[in-house]
């Protein structure tokens, strides 16, 4: 990506422009949502394709999601821009879209920025069910886009780890083995069970459907002929600074672990300690997203533009660090209703990490659903322990793997910005501390997702004590039977070699 001198605002690129956005009801699509309503204030409508879900209307989804924490400044200071919000009742995965004729041509003849965000994140889901949704799902929003003359720019919002098998990522197309048209004939027209059988062999070196389908949809999309940016963040974490430090709404990625060690939960997880997490705080990518769809628009290039929205060298922490600063923030911010005391470590080990899961995980999991059980109570812990099996099975490929991410595109667009740019729309991971950084995360988790307030704090301060104070009794009890055991072995050991003497 050469460097050009367009000193133009992406405030005065985005007035009176009207933007289509996909996945507007997720973590970064809130983030967008509100990044562009207050930073470009003469933007036009932002139409938002949302589906029904769980017998709630588009229209509802949108108002529940404006009571959230992107959303608050918004509401307090400018909400009359939130009139700028037009709900589009549509299903991604259905042929297109399932838009009404009406809705079709408003957007067609309005639209002249794309943020395609939309995707399902987890990595079970089966092959049909990943390329319905993260592949034809991509295919139907490039169907709709073609038809729109007034189209600017088109931004896809892949990920970093869409391909799997490179141990360094460039910012450039990767062909796939089987094109994304062919792929979508044999997940329309074969069987689950066919599926099943031949999926490892289509999905290659790749370690899951997500990852694969997420890198059929970039093929599709580098070949779509449309004003194209792909832009592919790494991990994506809580927010750094906006709409408030630490501000996560889901239990996904790092999130989720930071949840389960907090609570005690989890107690080992198989991981290079040594090697280097590769995350982005929400905002950071979210404004590099905005920013990348300004320089396609002023670019107009013919070929696609691809960019890594990633910390590369600039400024890692290994898996190891990151532990242990989480631990000191999270036993110093302790989680409500811990189920131990937390602790537990990584390892590269398949066995210590085995044997790990069997004392700390299962055991324990067992023994106190048995009490529960005794009691009258519902048991949980298996059902949960389970859970966290599964979870750290599909995560364990990430932590014992390491990748080089180019990101030399994100570093000029940086330079191209003008200077107000640069501060509005920060992206320059070197900016943030990660001791400040997981601290805040910590703390938005335990607000924004676990719903605790801050001054549920001493309280839960108190209830880390007493569980400190369990744990080691029960390591001196366990210590003691097991010296107990090697006496007790090593007294029949000797009786025995006396009788045989």
């Amino acid at each position: 990506m050469e460097i050009t001198q367009k000193f133009s605002s992406i405030s005065d690129w985005f007035s009176n422009k009207n933007v289509l956005v996909t996945g507007g009801t997720g973590f970064m699509g809130k983030v967008l949502i509100a990044k562009l309503l207050i930073t470009c204030p003469d933007i036009g409508n932002i139409y938002l394709l949302i589906r029904k879900k769980k017998n709630i209307d588009s229209q509802t989804r949108l108002q529940l999601i404006l009571q959230q924490e992107p959303f608050r400044i918004l509401k307090k200071q400018h909400p009359e821009r939130l009139k700028k919000l037009i709900v589009i009742n549509s299903d991604m995965v259905e042929d297109g879209l399932s838009l009404s004729v009406t809705d079709r041509e408003r957007v067609t003849s309005r639209v002249s920025v794309v943020f395609h965000m939309a995707a399902n994140v987890r990595f079970d889901l089966s092959l049909k069910d990943a390329v319905k949704t993260n592949t034809m799902g991509t295919m139907n929003v490039v169907t709709l886009a073609k038809q729109m003359p007034m189209l600017e720019s088109f931004i896809h919002v892949s990920t970093s780890f869409c391909q799997c098998g490179e141990s360094e990522l460039e910012e450039r197309a990767y062909p796939t083995n089987v094109s994304p048209e062919t792929i979508v004939n044999i997940v329309n027209a074969m069987p689950d069970q066919t599926l099943e059988i031949i999926q490892q062999q289509l999905l290659g070196d790749q370690p899951n459907t997500y990852a694969y389908s997420k890198s059929l949809s970039e093929n599709f999309v580098s070949k779509c002929g449309l004003p194209v940016g792909v832009i592919r963040p790494s991990i994506v974490g809580a927010s750094w600074k906006e709409p408030a430090p630490g501000w996560v709404d889901n239990m996904n990625g790092p999130t989720g672990l930071i949840v389960g060690a907090g609570k005690g939960v989890i107690r080992s997880m198989l991981c290079n300690a040594n090697l280097s997490v590769d995350m982005i705080p929400c905002d950071m990518a979210v404004n590099a997203i905005i920013a990348f769809a300004w320089h396609v628009g002023t670019e107009k290039s013919n070929k696609p533009i691809f960019l890594n929205a990633t910390a590369n060298k600039e400024n890692l922490i290994s898996w190891g660090n990151a532990l242990e600063i989480g631990k000191k923030h999270t036993l110093n911010n302790p989680f409500s209703q811990l189920l131990w005391y937390p602790g537990g470590r990584l390892t590269s080990s398949k066995i210590l990490h085995w044997l790990a899961v069997i004392l700390f995980h299962i055991i324990p999991a067992y023994f106190l659903d048995s009490l529960l059980l005794l009691t009258g109570k519902k048991p949980f812990l298996i059902r949960v322990q389970n859970r966290v099996k599964t979870g750290l099975e599909l995560l364990q490929y990430y932590t014992m793997k390491q990748w080089i991410f180019r990101n030399d595109n994100l570093r000029d667009l940086q330079q191209r910005l003008c200077p107000s740019d640069r501060d509005t729309f920060f992206m320059d991971t070197k900016l943030f501390s990660w001791n400040e950084y997981v601290l805040n995360y910590i703390l938005g988790v335990r607000q924004y997702c676990l719903k605790e307030h801050p001054s549920t704090l001493p309280r839960a301060k108190r209830v880390l004590m007493y569980l400190y104070l369990a744990d080691c009794l029960l390591k001196l009890l366990f210590g003691i039977f097991i010296v107990y055991l090697m006496y007790t072995w090593m007294s029949s050991t000797k009786s025995i070699t006396a009788t045989l003497i």
